[in-house]
């Protein structure tokens, strides 16, 4: 099932993602394998459990990295799915005695979560190491709380990518935009052609919550999304009123949204990319992250750059565009029944040869600015992992993958529940700036 986290960095270079050619950012980004640590077969006869949220092609994709340590350290690994609901999964398994040695952690908030909780084990010499040397500051930043560092970042997303049919675009005579403005006003033209502008997966409220974030990152700034992401700023606050109202007219203009917004709220985040790319389609463009990619390629055989491409996220009121990331952080709990062997495949997925062994799959973007970049197996992807690691710390992640997962990331509640409403009802900017305020409150007290 594909999930909010996969998730979620940066935008590729423009003149690359329009061109869609290699060499237009192109270049290595070098070094070569690391070893695991520990010495060959060191853990032989000992079995690693982690958990995580991937399934389908992302956890074969996932297995192939476990095995590849299992041949290099000779241990055995257990993956366990956790489903959605990571921290609610993963405290029921500590209190009843059968936690996994390491965590796949979709979100910064529940990383700090179980930071707080006395739950985790500091990351080893070796892994800090690795971190300092091959990552922006910003990852190790991300995986840390108060001041220690916890959570290795193996996986990361853009979400500040928009997929459209080149196709589509062409017929109506468009070019792939810069700003907000134009991108409405070429969806309008798009929707004259006979063909909706966007499809939008609003049956998972986490596309809407990054439908936001990347509007209000461009629109109020670094310093204002930094601010309300810790909650010191309240979303009541006249900056996300503005972004709400912006966000609305996309949301009430029925020309642009495939079917509507009513269809849209029963549309999920797989079907959105269905009706851009599948065999019937009925949108030109759907805004998501670069896993849409993934959907495009595996579920309908199109090709990456071809049939499938994207353009950054456009800049809105002439701010800079948007810059949003996602990610998943490996941990190490200390109820664990071998925690000294699941901080060792920690060492292993902080190296460029780790991350290798997916990049080959496709589907992944790795933060390891030490991975080659011919391990990428297209030029789209190449373009956007080109960014990751030359975008630095100018990346924001993901506002509600830093919430509490009562606000940001649970299914029918908090920021998920009241944007639907707002995709439904967007007429009223300053009410929903209210509902969302009250709900974070709640959880940031919580």
């Amino acid at each position: 099932m594909m999930r909010r986290r996969t998730t979620t960095l940066l935008t590729g270079c423009t003149a690359l993602a329009l061109a869609l050619g290699a060499t237009a950012c192109g270049g290595s980004a070098g070094g070569g394998p690391v070893s695991a640590g520990g010495g060959s077969k060191a853990l032989s006869g000992q079995t690693v459990t982690v958990a995580g949220v991937w399934s389908g092609d992302e956890l074969k994709s996932f297995q192939k990295v476990l095995d590849a340590f299992s041949a290099k350290t000779g241990a055995k690994t257990q993956f366990v799915s956790t489903g959605d609901n990571v921290s609610t999964v993963i405290g029921s398994k500590i209190e009843g005695g059968n936690a996994p040695d390491v965590v796949m952690v979709p979100q910064v908030g529940v990383l700090q979560q179980f930071a707080k909780s006395g739950w985790l084990k500091p990351l080893s010499t070796t892994t800090q190491q690795s971190v300092d040397s091959d990552f922006a500051p910003v990852w190790k930043n991300y995986g840390s709380v108060g001041g220690t560092l916890y959570g290795l970042y193996f996986k990361a997303a853009d979400k500040s990518t928009v997929w459209y049919s080149p196709d589509a675009l062409d017929q109506a005579g468009v070019k792939p935009p810069t700003t907000w403005a134009d991108m409405l006003k070429d969806g309008h033209t798009v929707s004259d052609s006979g063909l909706a502008a966007f499809s939008i997966g609003g049956a998972d409220g986490w596309t809407l919550t990054d439908w936001f974030e990347n509007i209000y990152l461009s629109q109020a700034g670094p310093e204002k999304y930094d601010a309300l992401a810790a909650h010191k700023l309240a979303w009541t606050d006249a900056s996300v009123v503005k972004a709400l109202g912006t966000l609305g007219t996309l949301f009430k203009d029925k020309q642009l949204i495939a079917g509507g917004q009513k269809e849209a709220l029963n549309t999920d985040f797989p079907t959105s990319v269905e009706k851009v790319f599948g065999p019937k389609p009925e949108a030109a463009m759907v805004y998501e992250g670069d896993f849409v990619a993934g959907v495009a390629h595996d579920q309908f055989k199109k090709t990456i750059g071809k049939d499938a491409t994207f353009f950054p996220f456009p800049a809105v009121d002439g701010g800079t565009a948007p810059v949003v990331s996602g990610g998943d952080a490996a941990v190490v709990l200390k109820a664990g029944k071998n925690a000294t062997a699941g901080m060792k495949l920690l060492e292993y997925l902080a190296t460029p040869e780790a991350a290798a062994v997916w990049a080959k799959e496709g589907g992944f973007l790795s933060p390891n600015k030490n991975l080659d970049l011919s391990s990428y197996g297209d030029d789209v992807t190449r373009a956007i992992a080109k960014s990751l690691v030359g975008g630095g710390d100018s990346v924001r992640f993901d506002m509600s993958d830093q919430a509490p997962a009562a606000f940001g990331g649970t299914k029918g509640a908090g920021e998920w529940k009241i944007l639907q409403d707002f995709l439904a009802d967007p007429s009223n900017p300053k009410a929903t700036a209210a509902q969302l305020e009250t709900a974070a409150a709640k959880a940031y007290k919580g």
